[in-house]
């Protein structure tokens, strides 16, 4: 101990390599004023500060780590590292334990709170604004052997079946690849990350996780209005992908936020009927179906079509003979219906130059979730959503503060690359 005492005096020995400089900068950043430093107890010790053991977690996910042992293997060995985060380190350092319920318990809502300065700090430097924001989703899959794709059981995607070692995660599906053309869906048990995002800088505004059977787009208007409680979206092109096409989100931006959405139509599994020119429905016969009125609707206009032999006598006129034509009525034969809407969510012309240069932008979500997701949490050892959920608040708090630290020392190419500025820092 007493030679452990002699090295820490030289300090200078651990304060000038870049690991150390860069964690320096990190650190500065990141105002813990939000979260009490200690549990509030009238009664015991006041064990380790929850200071000290925040920064430990955002040691952990710069490193890229995903279990705490690496965590606490990798601080007894950078003991300097361990000083900067708030550790006595001359005394033991927190346990797996330890770091285990500190993740479990800290209320979300306080490192949340810790996110929310980060990006009203990034505003006043005018490095994110509202002007264009896209919100997408990304799968964080449960640490259970259902996801295990060498498990060949055949009940593993069965809602019934809840993985008995993570009982908040739930059965969602994602897109497993992204091509336009190959619609590829995979179950998954998990949890969603739903991120706000500012399409021109690519760093988040607001996060939050969710069990996987959340749809995107009943998440959506609960969380644009919190944002909107703290960070102005008033006037901000909103962009999304189709899993967020439904009109009460379309008019919500048009009404609340007072800008257009830029949201691909999603045809929702409808099959498109064959048209003429003039518009007339095709029967499955082959013939031009007349037109027989139409209904009008708040939000649209329903057009309906019937059978050209309706009142014929001619049990032979229909060539494709039908059910539908022997009915045994007066009206006879097949009908459809093609509705038109005529709300804002109808009105958007997708094809233009202008919603596609804006729709555009969406891929910086894309981006940005790869870089989320290298902090490796995309598939967490952690099982209960209280864990997840403080974890992926800590990758976002991470990218913030790489961001921030990086303007502080004027590498702006920087903001949005972890490697770049620790071979940067010295």
């Amino acid at each position: 101990m007493f030679e452990r005492q002699l090295i820490f005096d030289c300090i200078d020995l651990f304060s000038n390599n870049k690991k150390s400089k860069f964690y320096e900068k990190v650190f500065d950043t990141i105002d813990l004023s939000c979260v009490p430093e200690y549990p509030e107890s009238m009664r015991g010790l006041k064990g380790y500060s929850f200071h000290a053991l925040f920064r430990a977690f955002i040691i952990m996910k710069c490193k890229k780590q995903n279990h705490i042992t690496q965590l606490v293997e990798f601080l007894d060995n950078n003991r300097y590292l361990a000083y900067l985060c708030g550790f006595d380190v001359f005394k033991d350092l927190p346990s797996y334990s330890v770091f285990q319920r500190f993740i479990r318990n800290i209320d979300n809502e306080q490192i949340k709170n810790l996110m929310k300065n980060q990006v009203l700090s990034l505003k006043k430097l005018g490095f994110i604004d509202n002007s264009f924001v896209s919100l997408d989703s990304t799968p964080v899959f449960a640490n259970t052997k259902h996801n295990n794709p060498k498990s060949f059981s055949k009940n593993k995607f069965k809602k019934d079946n809840q993985p008995k070692s993570d009982n908040d995660c739930a059965l969602g599906v994602h897109t497993a690849s992204n091509s336009h053309n190959e619609k590829k869906h995979e179950l998954y048990w998990g949890y969603k990350n739903h991120v706000l995002l500012d399409s021109i800088s690519g760093l988040p505004i607001f996060e939050f996780t969710s069990p996987a059977n959340t749809t995107d787009s009943e998440a959506t208007i609960p969380l644009l209005k919190n944002v909107n409680s703290w960070f102005s979206l008033n006037e901000a092109h909103f962009i999304a992908d189709k899993g967020y096409d439904t009109k009460a989100i379309h008019n919500f931006v048009l009404d609340d936020l007072l800008e257009h959405a830029f949201i691909p139509l999603n045809p929702r599994g409808k099959k498109g009927k064959k048209l003429l020119p003039a518009g007339n429905v095709i029967c499955d016969a082959g013939l031009a179906m007349h037109k027989d009125g139409r209904q009008y609707f708040s939000d649209r206009i329903k057009q309906k079509f019937c059978c050209p032999f309706r009142t014929s006598t001619d049990d032979a006129a229909c060539p494709f003979r039908h059910i539908h034509y022997f009915n045994g009525k007066k009206k006879r034969g097949c009908t459809r219906y093609i509705t038109t809407g005529t709300d804002y969510r109808a009105s958007i012309n997708r094809e233009s130059k202008f919603f596609k240069s804006i729709y555009a932008l969406r891929t910086e979500s894309e981006r940005y979730n790869s870089r989320w997701k290298n902090l490796a949490l995309e598939k967490p050892s952690a099982r209960n959503i209280s864990s997840i959920s403080n974890l992926n608040t800590i990758g976002h708090i991470c990218m913030l503060s790489i961001a921030l630290a990086a303007i502080k020392d004027n590498s702006i190419d920087s903001t949005k690359s972890l490697s770049k500025l620790m071979k940067k820092a010295a």
